[in-house]
């Protein structure tokens, strides 16, 4: 007999095979994938260059590519997004300082990185830049000028701040306006011009919305009753079904649209003070009437990748800007490389680098100072800014520094600097001596008008006239203007070039001057132009209500110019006044009304804002922080906050969170964060579904029903203000202990940052509610992908918060379905198997109570039970009710869904008062029901904080 001999490696696996790929890992030898094969379509890129470079077929799979991102628990915060790769570096071209790589000096710290799956459908992929769009001449059968209908289904944050176009034929520049759809901070607009000059609109408050939908505008430019209609919807896709967004707006007189010259563009850049949308747009269509004949329908979902341009089904040619992309890839992860540590095999023969990537939380947790008061930060943004002294330097500080180039610093004595700390939107500011002084210097003005402006706190009013602040005036008759205050009223006072008053007011209504002491206020003085001279104008505004008076005056002449802001305070009757933040602006005011408003909500550190407007503003202020936000319906506001502190800026983004009880996470598709608040949690439709019976969730499906969230004596305090407290004194998970069918007490006591003190008891409330939520939570459920690719898209949709639905689960975790909150993502792509594994906590908490909801208004029964025993398929049953209101017995509002004995059963009938007969139809089979046992209906809670139960 022949044999052919083989050597063995002499490893502990026993091989004899040379090219064993378990020895040659054993031995430190790498094994390569070449992952452009995969069947899945990985692709991993790094952005180097400015150009995203394919790095797949550098990849080792030895070790699994891991992304993670979301967090596992509920409120927490959520760690940084990451991504484990490991890259084969036998060349040197990942080794940083090594200067025969092809990447020598394009490898660095926070190097952009992203991983990426292909997607069931082609979409345009716009970055918001004025050349990324997609565009189709004008031609006559777009110059709609009667009826219109149009309509976008995109993927984008329908709440960003600012306005962007979605579609329209709109040049301002030129006056080519004709229509235009457009988002702008949570509202859908439809613009139109009958003329091309002028400018009409509709517009409504979006509802909440999944990241991809379908948006449509419709107008009816003459509605038979001598007027126009105009109606905003949206729906999932542009298939539908359609919902109307708050209500037709019926306008008289009839209108219509200008046939203008201008291109139809998707993310038109044409239009004044709109940017281009950012996101994805997947198909739309422009119709000439309402739901009539289509003359423009750009549709990219079957386009290949790379495509620059297409011929829509009516014949429009459209092609795109430079910075459009046609793609069909979906990203799984979207981060940065911190750092690229080389490492390679005692032989030699094999070098790799165990690439982490993180997302953008990793570098915005690292290293960052506290950002400045909110006045510090917001006033220099002031249109007109001539000169701006925050006045909150330390106490060792000999002149007043000003943050604006090529403005002085103010000179000052007698001040005792750092000294009141309590105004909100400030660090601390100085109080005057009893004798102090303050001089500054304004830079000269681009033209005549101005407006001088400080906070001020004054303890008590002087007896005497005293002198308040000072303005000096060039290029008008006026050279000083002066503010004076005392017991007998507030004077307003200009002076001619001999110091000679030349006009002047006082205001002593009494209320007015009681409001001018003891409350932070801010003065402002400015003047306007009255057409034939000028008016001069003193107001005062309580900082903290935002009630607010004036005095004014006028004279003969020009505005003129500041050239300086003065105080002098020698009488003692101002001893104490504290002030800050004075600043000038060449900005004239509107009669008695000032044009500039840049202190308005800063100066109380905008307490009181809702929880989705401070990430929005804390975005636009800080470019570092790029945030997405999914509002919830605009009738159920977010939370609304306190003053914003002094802190760090990922501190202040984990006040948000934790006040609002919203979800944050990381964008996986480019680098950034997204919050959605509450209210988009609650009433959700599931956005994937999966049949464990199908097998289309990989064993072990393991619940986990411990105590570690379990939380039934809450406080919740307001920082600064009072506190609330919610307890649950009843029930399986109540305070009550163990022995009298509780579990004993589980305290929780936080400080939250609160806008008003009505919050605490309700925040208090709900934390116990979902405190003692009695369901499961499930931190692993797995599916496996390359075994049930048909659910790829939709998983590949899911985001942390979504609804996610399991029907026909194992009988060892009780009925279903089961609805669960996603909360955590992470993907285990390899060459030819795809595994994710989603974390989740229940969603049954989120399932809130809606007045008039033909289901959701329904509320639990009081202390039904079950009068006798009943099988698995009876289908006539019998209940007590001993208190509380009897059950419906009104066909109108039937069926109903209850819950008894761990079946889910539809109420078709009910007969009785007290002794009620329920026929019921079976829906899942669950099981049978003893004599005794309680129920909840599934139809929702009473209100947001209450708690569920039978």
């Amino acid at each position: 007999m022949m044999t052919r001999s083989s050597k063995s490696c002499g490893t502990q696996f026993g091989c004899a095979a040379v090219t064993c790929s378990s020895c040659l890992r054993a031995r430190g030898i790498g094994v390569a994938v070449a992952f452009p094969e995969d069947p899945l379509g990985l692709r991993a890129e790094l952005l180097l260059a400015g150009v995203w470079t394919d790095i797949t077929p550098d990849l080792y799979t030895r070790e699994p590519v891991q992304i993670t991102h979301g967090t596992a628990s509920e409120g927490a915060q959520p760690d940084p997004a990451s991504c484990s790769l490991l890259l084969n570096n036998k060349s040197g071209r990942y080794s940083p300082r090594n200067p025969s790589s092809p990447y020598f000096g394009l490898l660095g710290r926070n190097t952009p990185c992203r991983v990426s799956i292909p997607g069931g459908e082609a979409y345009l992929d716009l970055d918001g830049t004025p050349a990324a769009y997609a565009r189709t001449p004008d031609a006559a059968p777009l110059d709609i000028t009667g009826d219109i209908d149009i309509r976008v289904e995109a993927t984008a944050d329908w709440n960003a701040a600012g306005s962007h176009a979605l579609i329209g034929k709109w040049i301002s520049a030129t006056a080519q306006r004709s229509y235009l759809l457009r988002l702008a901070d949570g509202l859908l607009i439809l613009n139109w011009s009958p003329d091309g000059a002028s400018t009409y609109l509709a517009q409504q408050p979006l509802p909440a919305l999944p990241p991809r939908a379908a948006l449509r505008a419709t107008l009816d430019v003459d509605n038979g009753s001598s007027g126009f209609t105009a109606v905003l919807w949206w729906a999932p896709t542009m298939d539908g079904p359609w919902e109307v967004i708050g209500a037709p707006m019926p306008v008289s007189p009839a209108t219509t649209i200008y046939a203008g010259t201008a291109p139809l563009d998707l993310a038109p850049s044409t239009a004044t003070g709109v940017a281009p949308i950012v996101g994805r747009v997947h198909r739309a269509e422009v119709r000439a009437g309402i739901g009539g004949q289509v003359v423009a329908a750009p549709d990219f979902r079957s386009l290949a990748d790379g495509a620059s341009g297409m011929t829509d089904s009516t014949g429009r040619v459209w092609t795109l800007g430079p910075a459009a992309e046609v793609t069909h890839r979906q990203g799984i992860f979207h981060g940065e490389v911190a750092e690229w540590p080389p490492r390679w095999s005692a032989s030699e023969q094999d070098a790799w680098v165990p690439v982490q990537a993180a997302g953008i939380l990793r570098r915005l947790g690292q290293g960052r100072r506290p950002l400045q008061s909110t006045l510090r930060r917001r006033i220099p943004s002031a249109p007109g800014l001539l000169a701006y002294w925050p006045m909150e330097d330390g106490e060792g500080a000999t002149q007043l520094y000003s943050p604006i180039d090529g403005v002085q610093p103010m000179k000052a004595t007698g001040l005792d600097l750092a000294a009141d700390d309590t105004l909100p939107g400030s660090a601390a500011l100085p109080t005057l001596g009893d004798a102090a002084t303050l001089s500054a210097r304004v830079p000269a003005a681009p033209g005549p008008g101005w407006h001088a402006e400080m906070v001020y706190r004054l303890p008590t009013m002087p007896g005497l006239q005293t002198e308040i602040l000072r303005v000096t005036v060039t290029g008008a008759p006026a050279r000083t203007v002066h503010v004076f205050a005392s017991t007998s009223g507030i004077r307003l006072e200009a002076r001619d070039s001999t110091g000679d008053p030349l006009a002047f007011a006082v205001y002593s209504d009494p209320a007015a001057l009681t409001d001018f002491v003891g409350v932070w206020n801010r003065l402002a003085i400015f003047v306007s132009d009255t057409g034939t001279g000028t008016r001069l104008v003193c107001s005062w505004r309580d900082i903290a209500d935002g009630k607010w008076w004036y005095v004014t005056t006028s004279y003969t002449g020009a505005m003129g110019s500041v050239t300086a802001v003065t105080g002098s305070w020698t009488s003692g009757g101002t001893q104490g006044m504290t002030i800050g933040h004075l600043s000038v602006v060449a900005v004239p005011g509107t009669g008695t009304t000032p044009a500039s408003t840049i202190y308005n909500g800063a100066d109380r550190a905008f307490a009181r804002e809702t929880a989705v407007s401070r990430l929005v503003r804390l975005a636009t202020e800080e470019p570092s922080l790029v945030m997405s936000t999914m509002d919830g319906d605009a009738t159920t506001l977010s939370e609304q906050m306190g003053p914003q502190g002094q802190a760090e800026l990922m501190t202040l983004v984990s006040e948000v969170v934790e006040t609002d009880g919203g979800i944050l996470y990381e964008r996986m598709d480019r680098l950034g964060l997204v919050y959605r608040d509450r209210a988009t949690l609650y009433n959700q439709r599931p956005a994937i579904t999966l049949d464990y019976a199908a097998g289309q969730i990989a064993p072990p499906l393991e619940p986990v029903d411990d105590d570690a969230e379990l939380r039934n004596d809450v406080t919740v305090t307001r920082s600064g203000g009072s506190s609330g407290r919610a307890v649950v004194e009843s029930g399986p998970l109540s305070v009550l202990p163990p022995e009298q069918g509780g579990v004993g007490v589980y305290e929780e006591a936080v400080t939250l940052s609160l806008g008003t003190d009505d919050q605490p008891a309700r925040i208090a409330g709900w934390r116990a509610h979902l405190g003692t939520w009695d369901e499961a939570r499930y931190p692993t459920v797995r599916i496996r992908l390359h075994r049930h690719p048909d659910l790829i898209p939709a998983v590949l949709a899911l985001r942390p918060g979504d609804l996610l639905r399991i029907t026909n689960p194992p009988q060892f975790t009780g009925p279903g379905p089961l609805d669960l909150l996603v909360r955590q993502i992470q993907h285990q792509p390899l060459p030819r198997t795809w595994e994710v594994t989603l974390s989740c906590t229940p969603a049954g908490p989120y399932r809130i109570g809606v007045m008039d909801d033909p289901v959701l208004s329904r509320a639990d029964t009081d202390g039904s039970a079950v009068s006798g025993d009943f099988t698995a398929t009876a289908t006539l049953i019998r209940v007590a009710t001993p208190t509380g209101p009897v059950w419906t017995q009104d066909l109108a509002e039937l069926p109903v869904d209850i819950q008894a004995g761990g079946e889910v059963m539809t109420v078709t009938d009910i007969v009785g008062v007290r002794g009620d007969r329920f026929d019921r139809s079976v829906t899942n089979g669950w099981g049978m029901a003893t004599s005794g046992q309680t129920w909840t209906t599934t139809g929702g809670a009473a209100s947001d904080y209450s708690v569920q139960g039978g």
